[in-house]
């Protein structure tokens, strides 16, 4: 009998290893451009998951952007982070990242179709739920997912961190999502006259959307890397513990709501 229990114990150790945290690179295309992005869930939940789109910072895909991807995964999302810029452009200085995200953000019919070839591939994936999808982004990836959710994308939920509010597009379609946006309150990137259209512009679309100030955080207050980033180039960028975790828990919230169901 004990031994009985002790190879059980082996089995149930075993079958515990074995499940992780995947990380799957995937290529795929809008148009003519080849994008490469990954798809990150663990493998211990079992069944369809549910899906969220992630999208990246002006940097592009970064460690940030994995580190945040594995920590939806482990709520039990199948995450896509997508590839917004192309063939995994990144950038390490402030003036590439602002080539890079002007090139993409001054294109508001690009923004769309590198979104949309993302769900696509998301939607696809054997372990998604392609009904239950939601989406994430930060920095201008924040602004990204706003102009998505406005656009009349089909999204169940929306959290933006410290998104670029001056990239917002008012659009013209109802906003299916839930939304929340998760603010600096001291972030000199987003003028009180942008926070106010932004305001303006989904309480005229009837939109479901909460809007969260946090005292004394700046920009990019979800990254760890963002107060070494902000003393090197000597821009306004910060890491805050307080705000990060405050943030993060509003956004789970959010998505507990609006994709567990």
């Amino acid at each position: 009998m004990s031994r009985w229990i002790a190879v059980v114990g082996l089995l149930l150790t075993f079958g515990a290893a074995q499940a992780a945290m995947k990380e799957e690179p995937v290529t795929y295309k809008d148009g003519a451009t080849t994008l490469k992005g990954f798809v990150v869930f663990d493998d211990a939940s079992k069944g369809p998951r549910p899906g969220m789109i992630h999208a990246h910072e002006w940097w592009g895909i970064t460690k940030h952007m994995h580190n945040e991807a594995r920590r939806f995964a482990r709520q039990g999302y199948a995450v896509m982070i997508a590839d917004l810029y192309g063939d995994a452009k990144t950038a390490d200085n402030p003036k590439d990242a602002g080539a890079l995200m002007k090139s993409l953000l001054g294109h508001p019919a690009l923004v769309k179709s590198r979104f949309d070839a993302a769900r696509k591939e998301l939607a696809k994936h054997s372990g998604v739920d392609a009904k239950r999808i939601g989406a994430s982004g930060y920095c201008m990836g924040g602004t990204v997912v706003l102009n998505m959710a406005r656009a009349g994308e089909d999204l169940a939920a929306v959290a933006a961190f410290h998104p670029s509010l001056g990239g917002y597009k008012p659009g013209g379609k109802p906003v299916k999502a839930k939304v929340v946006v998760l603010n600096g309150a001291d972030d000199s990137f987003n003028k009180p006259d942008a926070i106010a259209a932004f305001k303006k512009d989904m309480d005229a679309a009837k939109a479901d959307y909460k809007f969260v100030d946090y005292p004394g955080a700046v920009h990019a207050f979800t990254n760890p890397e963002a107060t070494a980033a902000g003393k090197k180039f000597n821009i306004p960028l910060a890491y805050n513990a307080k705000a990060d975790k405050a943030a993060k828990a509003e956004a789970d919230k959010l998505f507990a709501a609006a994709l567990k169901k």
